[in-house]
C-alpha cells in the first residue's frame, strides 16, 4: 500500500485522487439515491390522495436532472485535493451554473403547475381570465429565464451592471416604438382584470351593439346585430363608454301616452289608479308610479313606471305587450281618445330598440 502514497499524477499523491474520486462517487450516489427514493415514495403518496401538493413535489424530483447532479457531486470531490487552484474556480462556476440551471427548472415546474391548477378553475368560471392565465405563464418564465441568464454572467465574471443599463436604454426606445402595441396589451389585461365585460357579453359601444366573441391582446371583436363582426382596439375601447346589457338584473320600462283634451277632469283622475290595476299583479312585474303628468299642447299626458324583474328579453317583450293592450282596453272601456301626442319610452337592451316608427319607442338607459 506505501505505492499509493509514493505515486503521483500531476503532482498529487495517487491515493488523495482516489480519496477525491471516492468522496465524488459517495456524494453522488447519496443524490441519486435520495431522487430514486424519494420519486418511488412520492408516486405511492401521489395516488393515494387528492391534493396537488404531492403532485407538484413529484414532478420536481423528477425533474431533477443527473448531469446536473454530477457537476457538484465532482466539486464536492476536487474540494478535498487542495490543488489545482484554477481548476477548482472553474469547477466552482460550473457547480453554481448547474444549481441555478436546477432551481430554474423546479422554478419553472411550479409555474406550469400553478398555470394547469388555475386554468382548470377559471374554465368553469370565466373563458376570458383563462386567457389570462396564459400571458401570465409567458411573462413569469421570461422574468425566471432573465434573471437566472444575469445570475449566471454574474458568476462567470461578466459585469452584468453595464448590460442591464443598456437593457433598459434599449426597452425604453422599443417601448416608444411600440406604445400602441404595448397600451393595448396592456388594456387586455385592464380588460381581463376589471371585467367591465365577459365573452358572450351584449354590450353598446358607442353606436355599434353586438356580443363579444373574443378578448385578445390588442383588439377585441365583437359580432353585431346586423351579422358583420366588428373589431375594437382595447385601449380605444376602454375609453369608450360601454353598456353591458348582459348584466341587467332588472328591466325599467316608462309607458307615456297622452288623451285628448276634451277628456273630463273626472275621467283624467281615475286614470292613474287604472293603469296601476291594469300593471299590478303580473309575475315578474313590479308597479313603481302612474300620474297624470301635465297639460301638453296637443293632449293630456300621463306616465306609469314598472319594473320587469327578470333580465330575459322575452319575458319583457311579453310583459310590455300585456301591459300595453290591458291599458288600451282600459282607455277604450272609458271612451279615452288616445291623443295624437302619444309615445313609449322604455329601458331595454339595443335589441329592443323599436322597428316601426310610428310608435316613436325609443332606448334609455
Amino acid at each position: 500500500m506505501r505505492w499509493l502514497e509514493t505515486t503521483t499524477f500531476l503532482g498529487v499523491g495517487l491515493f488523495d485522487w482516489l480519496f477525491a474520486g471516492g468522496t465524488a462517487l459517495a456524494v453522488f450516489a447519496v443524490l441519486l439515491l435520495g431522487k430514486r427514493v424519494a420519486v418511488r415514495l412520492l408516486s405511492r403518496l401521489a395516488g393515494r390522495t387528492a391534493t396537488g401538493a404531492d403532485d407538484l413535489v413529484l414532478d420536481l424530483a423528477r425533474r431533477t436532472r443527473t448531469l446536473l447532479l454530477l457537476i457538484p457531486s465532482l466539486y464536492a470531490g476536487f474540494l478535498t485535493l487542495n490543488a489545482f487552484p484554477q481548476a477548482a474556480r472553474l469547477l466552482r462556476g460550473a457547480t453554481i451554473l448547474a444549481v441555478l440551471l436546477q432551481v430554474a427548472m423546479w422554478a419553472s415546474v411550479g409555474i406550469d403547475f400553478w398555470v394547469a391548477r388555475e386554468k382548470r378553475r377559471r374554465l368553469e368560471q370565466d373563458v376570458t381570465t383563462a386567457a389570462l392565465i396564459g400571458i401570465l405563464r409567458f411573462v413569469l418564465k421570461v422574468v425566471l429565464w432573465s434573471i437566472l441568464l444575469l445570475l449566471a454572467l454574474d458568476n462567470l465574471g461578466v459585469d452584468v451592471t453595464t448590460l442591464v443599463a443598456g437593457l433598459g436604454v434599449g426597452g425604453i426606445a422599443v417601448a416608444l416604438a411600440l406604445q400602441n402595441i404595448l397600451g393595448d396589451l396592456l388594456a387586455s389585461l385592464s380588460i381581463i382584470l376589471d371585467k367591465p365585460f365577459v365573452v358572450g357579453d351584449a354590450i353598446t359601444v358607442d353606436n355599434f351593439s353586438g356580443k363579444v366573441e373574443n378578448i385578445g391582446l390588442k383588439t377585441t371583436r365583437v359580432r353585431s346585430l346586423g351579422g358583420e363582426q366588428i373589431v375594437f382596439s382595447n385601449g380605444e375601447l376602454l375609453k369608450s363608454r360601454i353598456r353591458n346589457w348582459s348584466r341587467l338584473a332588472e328591466r325599467r320600462v316608462v309607458l307615456a301616452f297622452g288623451v285628448a283634451h276634451p277628456t273630463p277632469a273626472a275621467v283624467v283622475e281615475k286614470i292613474p289608479a287604472l293603469l296601476r290595476g291594469a300593471i299590478e299583479g303580473r309575475d315578474r312585474v313590479r308597479f313603481e308610479r302612474a300620474h297624470f303628468k301635465g297639460l301638453g299642447p296637443l293632449s293630456l299626458d300621463f306616465e306609469a313606471v314598472y319594473w320587469i324583474t327578470d333580465a330575459d328579453y322575452q319575458l319583457f317583450m311579453d310583459r310590455q305587450q300585456e301591459v300595453g293592450l290591458a291599458v288600451l282596453r282600459i282607455l277604450e272601456s272609458e271612451g279615452v281618445e288616445v291623443g295624437s301626442a302619444n309615445r313609449m319610452t322604455l329601458a331595454a337592451p339595443p335589441e329592443a330598440a323599436p322597428k316601426n316608427a310610428r310608435s316613436g319607442a325609443a332606448v334609455v338607459p
